[in-house]
């Protein structure tokens, strides 16, 4: 089986969009998932005992599967979490290429290797390897429901682990699908999926799991991060952000505007890396704004299989995003596209909003909708200043010819873009995690694959110390020698503090 057995309990999963329901689901209770866990704990002693070559077979045929049946999950993913088909097919390809990466490269991250031992440590042969933790337990969230939760369940599955995958309540049949097509190319069940609602998950961390890797909001993931304390189990936590754009005054605007605009209404504006603040340099501030506010009022949101903007998946966010336009407006801010009367009952309409004060929970909190702010800057030092100026540290973008790397480097952020918009989550060779509230811990990449493994160190003996330092029987003639040889290697270039006078 793919997931444990049926709960007496169902929820059902709605369309956004209308409201319709799009299937039904079981409540998997405390006991179920732990028995799912149980099952994943046998799983993970077959699938961890095979060579990385015989794993990366086993993920290249769901790699296959995935990529034969594409259109079934988009059309699942419109259905159940409402974004555009177009969006829904490129956000499957971006998992499915890490997917390729992760299986085709976990050998050559996590297999054994030699490292140097060092002169005081001659005789001994050094080795370390990455081994998989055993079972880890994968919280995903609805706004990316398959490129996300398999940034964390590829790469541990790559690094030799079984899975236990919890999906948001919104998106639970796409989780389900993930299981079952895993399950029908490899044939046993070393990645299952539980359904239900923040009770399940909290079951999952406490089900005895030797990891939890979870993506959610920075207020989730700290109960997340609570409820793993309970059995000390570690924790990946991709929480939310408040990405910005800085354009400086050498940009290309046309190119800036574009991109920006696009990183803060696809997907509805529900990403986690999704623009939500822009900083551009005084002397081109009336260019941008006039090229952004251009293209964003020829984006529309309706009901409808063209609608380039879906609708706002999960109905407490409308709340918020109104919140935030609200205050925003009530500070003195000014809506140049969208406005108050943008937040309809299922769907936002792309809001541009300027001349809003700093401290307004638009600037400071996560929006997760299609708006932006944009702000004036004098340079690049107060660009990188109000753009450091927050709790959060996902990702960000700088649009600049000849400045662009000077001005990333002081970002306080897990990543970044130059010169285009959340680039970075799609280059599977790139580690992919924030600082501060955004979280700790990094998916994708080498860092990804370490991330569900621990460190196994080895030394051992090739031949008999010529100082033998761990024994009983050790001489004051050796402790001289090793005195001298620490005076030879490290005694060099050293500066000497004052002598401390001897004790009584």
């Amino acid at each position: 089986m793919t997931q444990a057995p049926p709960s007496a309990t169902t929820f059902e999963s709605l369309n956004p969009a209308n409201g319709d329901v799009v299937g039904t689901h079981p409540i998997h209770t405390e006991e179920e998932v732990r028995d799912a866990v149980a099952r994943a704990r046998v799983e993970a002693a077959w699938w961890a005992g095979l060579s990385f070559d015989e794993r990366g077979k086993h993920l290249s045929t769901w790699k296959g599967v995935m990529v034969r049946r594409l259109a079934q999950l988009a059309d699942l993913m419109h259905l159940e979490m409402g974004k555009p088909h177009g969006d829904a097919v490129m956000e499957a390809a971006l998992a499915i290429d890490h997917l390729n990466w992760a299986a085709g490269h976990a050998e050559k991250v996590l297999k054994r290797r030699k490292v140097a031992s060092g002169l005081l440590m001659m005789n001994q042969a050094a080795t370390v390897e990455y081994r998989p933790l055993g079972v880890v337990g994968v919280i995903g969230p609805w706004n990316y429901p398959v490129f996300t939760p398999m940034g964390s369940i590829v790469y541990a599955l790559a690094a030799g682990n079984a899975v236990v995958f919890k999906p948001s309540e919104y998106t639970p049949g796409i989780g389900e699908w993930l299981a079952r097509t895993f399950q029908e190319s490899v044939g046993r069940p070393v990645l299952q999926v539980v359904t239900g609602f923040g009770e399940t998950g909290a079951a999952l961390c406490r089900s005895g799991v030797d990891k939890v890797a979870f993506t959610g909001s920075t207020e989730t993931g700290k109960r997340v991060m609570a409820a793993c304390a309970e059995t000390l189990t570690p924790v990946v936590i991709e929480a939310g952000g408040k990405d910005s754009v800085i354009v400086d005054q050498d940009a290309d605007i046309e190119a800036a505007a574009d991109a920006a605009l696009w990183g803060a209404c696809s997907n509805a504006g529900q990403t986690c890396t999704g623009v939500e603040r822009i900083y551009v340099h005084e002397r081109v501030y009336d260019e941008f704004v006039a090229s952004i506010t251009e293209k964003a009022k020829g984006l529309s949101a309706f009901e409808g299989d063209d609608s380039p903007i879906g609708p706002i998946t999960m109905p407490k966010q409308l709340d918020v995003i109104r919140g935030h336009i609200q205050d925003a407006l009530s500070r003195g801010g000014r809506a140049l596209v969208g406005g108050a009367d943008a937040v309809g009952e299922r769907f936002v309409q792309p809001t541009i909003l300027v001349d809003v004060p700093e401290d307004s929970t638009a600037v400071t909190e996560e929006t997760f909708g299609p708006t932006v702010t944009i702000a004036k800057v004098r340079d690049m030092d107060e660009a990188v200043e109000r753009t450091n100026a927050t709790r959060y540290g996902l990702g960000n973008s700088v649009f600049s010819k000849a400045n662009g790397m000077a001005i990333a480097e002081r970002v306080r952020s897990g990543m970044s873009s130059i010169n285009g918009v959340i680039t970075f989550a799609a280059i599977p060779n790139l580690p992919f995690g924030g600082v501060g509230d955004s979280g700790f811990g990094r998916i994708h990449g080498a860092d990804g694959l370490k991330e569900f493994c621990y460190a196994k160190a080895i030394a051992r003996q090739r031949f008999k110390p010529m100082l033998n330092l761990t024994s009983f029987s050790r001489t004051d003639k050796a402790d001289q020698q090793l005195a001298g040889m620490l005076t030879m290697l490290h005694g060099r270039g050293t500066t000497v503090g004052p002598e401390l006078p001897d004790r009584d």
